[in-house]
């Protein structure tokens, strides 16, 4: 069997203006630990700079009740298509899945996340789990951003 990648989306509605809400994950990522901290435990840039392409930061977040960690580039960012990728470079999700990477697209009225990932084997699981949580995030940061 080829491997190959494989996609879920995570999408949900947004009230605050597409500029505002790119902006906010372009430059302001790590403040998410502080909107959704149920989630997101720690986050802190340990090269470059937010903002950046080359950035790398590294994380801890709840996936339920596990604790995970995760080492991630920022891979792309496009203003013109207000789109920011993700790269997972190590962590915990790596050990299921060859490459994991998340991919924000922001437009006028909706965000949405597209999780790219790559099955270490054909009996590993899709990465569910994280739809919820990033369609959640949509939301918080959403509202969070209306309010400041």
């Amino acid at each position: 069997m080829a491997n190959q990648v494989e996609t879920l989306v995570a999408s949900s509605p947004t009230k605050t203006p597409s500029e505002k809400y790119y902006t906010f994950f372009k430059f302001h990522l790590t403040d998410i630990v502080n909107i959704y901290p149920a989630v997101y435990k720690s986050a802190e840039v340990i090269e470059g700079e937010l903002g950046v392409v080359g950035c790398i930061t590294l994380w801890t977040y709840a996936l339920g009740e596990i604790s995970m960690g995760m080492k991630v580039l920022n891979e792309v960012i496009d203003d013109a298509t207000k789109t920011i990728k993700l790269t997972m470079l190590g962590g915990d999700a790596l050990q299921l899945y060859k490459s994991f990477a998340c991919t924000l697209k922001v437009s006028e009225g909706s965000a949405q996340w597209v999780i790219e990932y790559e099955r270490t084997s054909p009996l590993t699981p899709p990465p569910l789990a994280y739809v919820p949580i990033l369609t959640t995030l949509i939301t918080l940061v959403d509202a969070y951003l209306l309010i400041n």
